[in-house]
């Protein structure tokens, strides 16, 4: 009959302890709120995927078809480890009515870029511009040009 007053002293002991909030890490919530219909959908953070966080590159590069070397911020829609999987992409781009240039950084990778600017404010928004036109190229990114 001990044994089992143990036993009870114990699963009761257990279930004081895992259900004392005061004990849970700050922070954590058993609440899911995710269901309930007393959740404000304003005050949810929703990102749009034109300003979704930028990726941004360094890199020292040399433009392989364009004679204007003047710019800073290119915006990369491709990169590829063998040339004529660039060029043909390029052709893709151009059937879309992009305005595509190649490039090769010092690591041998060919980038598309579809636009070059010498200020970054204009790349970024060409970028969201690229990103909230064309889903499909959602992972569009910023390169700045090493001198």
């Amino acid at each position: 009959m001990k044994f089992l007053s143990l036993i009870s002293y114990l699963i009761l002991f257990n279930f004081i302890i895992s259900s004392c909030s005061s004990l849970k890490k700050p922070g954590t919530s058993s609440f899911d709120d995710s269901e309930s219909p007393y959740v404000n959908e304003d005050v949810k953070p929703k990102v749009k995927p034109e300003l979704a966080k930028i990726v941004v590159k360094e890199e020292r590069i040399k433009l392989l078809d364009v004679k204007n070397k003047d710019f800073k911020y290119y915006v990369i829609i491709g990169s590829f480890k063998i040339l004529n999987n660039a060029k043909n992409y390029k052709q893709e781009l151009i059937k879309e009515s992009f305005t595509p240039v190649l490039m090769e950084n010092e690591s041998g990778l060919y980038r598309v870029s579809v636009a070059a600017y010498n200020d970054e404010t204009a790349a970024r928004n060409k970028i969201a511009e690229i990103r909230s036109q064309y889903k499909k190229y959602s992972d569009v990114w910023l390169l700045i040009r090493k001198y």
